[in-house]
């Protein structure tokens, strides 16, 4: 790994934030008890562990309370969560034009049981107007379900406003993280967040396997499990607890993914979110001026740092995409992701369909020399 370049952040980040994998070491190793199963000291200590680990998403994202911290193996499975825990036949969601399949497939999926949805248009840099949200309000639409920023082209949604729309129509509203948290500050309060929706391994610099969701009370009282099973609670009853966080967390927990996430979390505590912005917009904005030079080479999405985050898609119009990144990493040593993404949706939005982008994604501890390289490795291949 000495001699390659990552550049796949928006995938999963790597390197993890110092401190993870020695976290998630001690752990395995000096004792990985479970939780709300074992009545000894050791079970006691991982679980005070978990609970500062939610205190600290609380913190994060501006929650109300520990105890409407979910964790779930992933933000895919807590979009699931919401979309076929909440939704019930006639009701009517809307979503971007940006949105990921984690969210479109189990939509398509609740097309079966009478549950529909629209698409709000985005433009071709990805912005998205709240007004065309407004003008698609039917009166059965229960929920509004958007991700927070682009994983294809960077650009930011305008969560407040639509928050505050969602607030006036009395709408759930439902946000999709996964490239945000740890970037971008979120603030549930302050945007009429609902269900936000969230996973470690990306910006929270965190492992792989472990995510969740943030609730709020009034959704609760709506929502139902989607999972079912033991809960360490109530275990005479065959119904699910009614109250939090059990009523959501069915199963033995993934606590050494819990245990990296809360060291990470420290990490990003410390660095503060606003300077890990500040150097990865530095990064984008350096990649983007330099790629402007190359006229065979197109930038989807926005073509400065505003209101995006460090994901840069390219589309190579004189060679196809997939050969772009196999030749990167064979010249140079980047490594990109090419492709859909696992969002079509957003492709079509960008008219990207079916040939997808080169997606370069940053880290704090990517370095401008790497994009140097990178950018002299694309002026070879061309």
């Amino acid at each position: 790994m000495e001699e390659k370049i990552y550049f796949d952040n928006g995938s999963t980040s790597w390197p993890k934030a110092p401190g993870v994998q020695e976290a998630v070491l001690e752990l395995l190793k000096n004792g990985a008890f479970n939780i709300n199963r074992g009545n000894y000291a050791g079970a006691y200590e991982v679980e005070s562990v978990v609970l500062e680990t939610r205190d600290q998403l609380v913190q994060l994202f501006h929650g109300t309370d520990s105890r409407n911290v979910i964790f779930t193996p992933g933000i895919t499975y807590s979009l699931n969560y919401f979309i076929k825990g909440f939704l019930k036949t006639g009701d009517h969601v809307l979503v971007s034009g940006l949105e990921h399949n984690a969210v479109m497939r189990p939509l398509e999926q609740m097309k079966l049981a009478g549950v529909d949805y629209d698409i709000v248009p985005v433009d071709e840099e990805g912005n998205l107007d709240p007004e065309d949200l407004r003008e698609r309000i039917r009166i059965n639409t229960k929920a509004v379900i958007m991700t927070h920023a682009s994983n294809v082209c960077g650009t930011v949604v305008p969560i407040r406003e639509i928050g505050s729309i969602c607030k006036e129509y009395g709408l759930f509203f439902a946000v999709d993280t996964a490239q945000s948290a740890g970037t971008l500050p979120v603030d549930m309060q302050e945007c009429q967040i609902d269900f936000l929706a969230f996973t470690a391994h990306k910006g929270l610099l965190g492992p792989q396997g472990i995510g969740g969701f943030l609730i709020s009370e009034r959704l609760d009282k709506k929502m139902e499990p989607y999972i079912a099973g033991g809960t360490g609670s109530q275990s005479d009853s065959l119904l699910m607890p009614d109250y939090l966080p059990d009523k959501y967390e069915s199963g033995t927990m993934n606590l050494p993914g819990i245990i990296g996430l809360h060291a990470s979390l420290d990490y990003i505590r410390e660095q503060g979110l606003k300077a890990i912005h500040d150097k990865k917009m530095e990064l984008t904005e350096y990649l983007l001026n330099e790629v402007k030079r190359i006229p065979q080479v197109r930038i989807v999405g926005r073509k400065d740092v505003q209101d995006r985050v460090a994901v840069v898609s390219l589309d190579f119009l004189t060679i196809d995409n997939a050969v772009a990144a196999f030749e990167l990493e064979q010249e140079c040593g980047v490594m990109t992701r090419v492709g859909l993404h696992c969002a079509p949706a957003a492709h079509q939005s960008l008219h990207t369909f079916p040939q997808g982008t080169v997606r370069f994604a940053f880290s704090a501890s990517n370095t401008f020399s790497e994009i140097d390289r990178c950018v002299e490795g694309i002026l070879k291949i061309l």
